[in-house]
């Protein structure tokens, strides 16, 4: 009977839970690291325990307690966003620099013009010193479009050349002949039909809503392109990444492999997974990139933007002096049009001797200094340079966020695979929710895509085109209302099945295969124990 309940004993010691072989293994090192990431030593074990209590990490003798799995899994979550948000805010920063350079060359741009009014303008007398508010004016409203004022450019071109029509013709009129408001706003309306500046007006309306437009489109493009990345990068992790991160990159701690680093496919499949919404920002990203490095060479390309600028304040002096040539033709006209104003008088001979002082001026003689056109080049490569190192942003980040993470080229043989040190087998999914339906390392319901993301993606679709139309000078606030960000694109299945295969995770190495076998007999060993004493009692009968 004694040696029944000795048997019975050694069943049950079998049976509980308990310290492993190997139980001595101490667990100094993980007690450091852990401290060392802010955390307490409440509770934390002094050696190995068994790893049945695990959720995460493989099951295995461990010095990680549940609450430590728990608090190293919202650790490694945190870390991971802090990367994506600082990966993010250097995007952004980027961004803001290019932002900052265009916008000081511009601003200059337009500065420089506008102080060379009083140079090239000052030859027309008091069609000059008269309206020097009307030209500022002028310069003003390009200012605040550039600045995102809801200006119709067409509109502020077209009144400024009516304003000078009105102006020119009632300090040409002779002196004593008094112009009703009635009577300049017919003059004014004769621009159209009569064309008194030439195709002065046409042509530099055309050229300068392309420039402004392109400009400040241009800038709008960088500062949607930095809220999206903002945005984004705000997005929180799904429950199923969280997991998939701690078993990357605390587990191998809790397992007693702290210096082996994740496989670098390992990692990646980690990361594709957890960024796969931000993936399929991809093709509106390149395309607004694209979009952005088209609106840049257009800066350069005859007439060149510096050009437009400059030539400002010389398209206006020419236009006047067309007007100068003609005006006694422009004046009966007006006369047959809207009616005489009054009885000639002595007239006003200013004008007249202006006419004769002042030669013709084009264009073509006020365009930009070399040392402007160089910067203008180096502007546009600058510019072009940076925007294409930004092109492949959302694709590469799992690859930048693993640089950091995971094991060299070399170390593939040695790494962490998420059970053990060992080869990663699995193969590298594809960028995008949809390429995830296979993912072995992260669960995700890709008929369930990310709406903040989805909302991104048409801000992105939204700038290109206005992009696009800012390239044929057309001014659109492009709203597109057909496309349904929620039901189309990367993240759908076909018919709404989503069948889902999941290979084989891992390679074993041969120490792993040497731990398992130990565990199966002791297992077998432990229930022949407990047979023992019930084959004992029957053969007492």
């Amino acid at each position: 009977m004694r040696l029944a309940v000795l048997l019975c004993m050694l069943a049950c010691l079998c049976a509980a839970p308990g310290p492993v072989a190997g139980a001595d293994r101490s667990c100094t090192d993980l007690r450091q690291f852990y401290t060392g990431k802010g955390f307490t030593l409440a509770g934390v074990p002094l050696t190995e325990i068994s790893g049945e209590h695990l959720r995460v990490c493989p099951q295995g003798p461990t010095c990680c307690t549940s609450t430590m799995e728990e608090n190293l899994g919202g650790l490694s979550s945190r870390e991971t966003e802090g990367l994506i948000r600082e990966a993010g805010r250097s995007l952004q920063a980027a961004f803001n620099a290019l932002h900052r350079s265009f916008d000081t060359f511009f601003t200059e741009l337009h500065g420089n013009s506008e102080r060379s009014l009083q140079e090239v303008l000052s030859p027309l007398g008091p069609l000059y010193s008269q309206n020097t508010r009307l030209y500022g004016d002028l310069y003003t409203d390009l200012r605040q479009y550039y600045r995102g004022s809801a200006l119709n450019l067409d509109e502020t071109l077209s009144e400024f050349w009516s304003r000078l029509l009105e102006r020119t013709f009632k300090i040409s009129t002779p002196t004593d002949v008094n112009m009703s408001e009635d009577y300049l706003e017919c003059v004014a309306k004769q621009q159209e039909t009569l064309r008194p500046f030439g195709d002065v007006p046409r042509d530099m309306k055309a050229k300068v809503i392309r420039a402004f437009v392109t400009a400040r489109s241009f800038v709008q493009g960088l500062i949607v392109s930095g809220e999206v990345v903002r945005k984004v990068s705000q997005v929180s992790l799904s429950p199923e990444c969280m997991k998939a991160l701690m078993k990357l990159v605390y587990c191998p701690h809790c397992r007693g492999m702290a210096s082996v680093k994740p496989c670098s496919n390992y990692c990646s499949n980690v990361m594709k997974g957890c960024l796969a919404n931000q993936a399929d920002l991809d093709p509106e990203w390149q395309n607004l990139i694209d979009t952005m490095i088209q609106v840049v060479s257009s800066f350069s390309t005859e007439p060149s933007l510096d050009v437009v600028l400059s030539s400002i304040p010389a398209r206006i002096y020419e236009a006047v002096h067309i007007l100068q040539e003609n005006m006694d033709t422009f004046t009966a006209k007006v006369y047959q049009m809207c009616g005489t104003p009054g009885e000639p008088g002595t007239g006003s001979p200013t004008l007249h001797e202006q006419k004769k002082k002042s030669g013709s001026l084009t264009a073509s003689e006020y365009k930009p200094s070399p040392t402007a056109s160089l910067r203008l080049e180096m502007q546009v490569s600058d510019l072009s340079s940076k925007l294409r190192e930004m092109r492949q942003y959302w694709v590469q980040l799992p690859v930048a966020i693993c640089s950091k993470l995971a094991a060299g080229g070399s170390g593939q043989d040695k790494c962490w695979n998420g059970i053990t040190k060992a080869r990663y087998l699995p193969e590298v999914m594809g960028d995008g929710l949809a390429n995830q339906i296979n993912n072995p390392e992260v669960e995700l319901d890709i008929t369930k895509p990310d709406m903040t993301i989805r909302q991104q993606i048409m801000q992105l679709k939204i700038m290109s085109n206005r992009l696009k139309n800012a390239l044929d000078g057309n001014d659109v606030d492009f709203q597109d209302a057909s496309d349904d960000i929620s039901g189309s694109g990367s993240g759908m299945c076909v018919g709404g099945q989503c069948p889902r295969n999941r290979p084989g995770l891992y390679a074993y190495s041969p120490d792993n295969n040497r731990v398992r076998g130990a565990a199966t007999f002791q297992t077998s060993l432990c229930s022949l124990l407990l047979l023992l004493p019930l084959a004992f009692l029957l053969l007492q009968r």
